[in-house]
This record gives structure tokens, C-alpha cells and sequence, in this order.
């Protein structure tokens, strides 16, 4: 499950990791028996499950979960570039590299883009934390 750049910078990422994360555990069918999530306890969520902090480096079911969920941003990020090959989206997936920043910096920040996020390449472009992106 996803969020929109919208909704991350209007509800914060946290809680839309949650929700995205108890949505994604809810749709399961048929239903685990036991259900581990990295580190947090889903508040609402209707499926029982246990929080496992560091769950990484103490269950090969919740590592191979994080391999799954990378490779799969990686792999929307390259579908995004398609559409926005002036951010490098294939090669810095997203991650805060300087070859990212520049390219904000060059080129301003598209509907992709969480302002929400404290990005020194914001800062250089006059972009305040929380502002809606600037009109093209």
C-alpha cells in the first residue's frame, strides 16, 4: 500500500507508514497465523500482531519482508523516472544523494517530491518545511 506525497506531508510519514503497513496486514488472505511487524504496533489495526523491535536482525520473515518492500520502491522509483527522467530517479531511488539534490536544485520539485521532508535542496530553494509545491 502507498501514500501520496500529499497525504505524507499532511499526516506525516510515520503515521502513513502505519496505516499503509496495518492496511497491507489487514488484506492478507487468508490470514497468517502469527503476524510480526518491525517495530510497531499498528494502533488500530484489526488483525492481531506482534511488534518485534529490531525485528530485522531477529526474524528472517521480517528481513526478507524489508528486501521485499525495497524492491519494490526501486522498482516504482524506476517506473517514475519514465515520467521525470530530469531527477535521476533510476539511480538514487528516492535517497537524499547529491546527485537528488542538484537535481532539485536545477530543476525545482515535482508532485513526487514529500515537502515535508527537510531537504538541504529545499532550503536552497527558498521552500518552506509543510508548503504546498510551487505552482510550474
Amino acid at each position: 500500500m502507498c501514500c501520496s506525497p500529499g497525504t505524507i506531508d499532511r499526516e506525516g510519514l510515520h503515521h502513513c507508514n502505519l496505516g499503509s503497513l496495518a492496511g497491507a496486514v489487514e488484506g492478507i488472505s487468508p490470514a497468517a497465523a502469527v503476524t510480526l511487524v518491525d517495530g510497531f504496533r499498528l494502533p488500530g489495526c484489526r488483525v492481531p500482531h506482534e511488534a518485534v523491535v529490531g525485528g530485522d536482525g531477529r526474524s528472517a520473515a521480517i528481513a526478507a519482508a524489508s528486501v521485499v518492500a525495497k524492491v519494490t520502491r526501486d522498482r516504482v522509483m524506476h517506473r517514475l523516472h519514465a515520467a521525470h527522467p530530469q531527477y535521476g530517479f533510476d539511480r538514487h531511488v528516492g535517497y537524499a544523494t547529491q546527485v537528488h539534490q542538484d537535481a532539485i536544485v536545477a530543476h525545482g520539485v515535482c508532485e513526487l517530491h514529500r515537502l515535508s521532508f527537510a531537504s538541504v535542496a529545499y532550503r536552497k530553494l527558498g521552500l518552506a518545511l509543510g508548503a504546498d509545491p510551487p505552482s510550474p
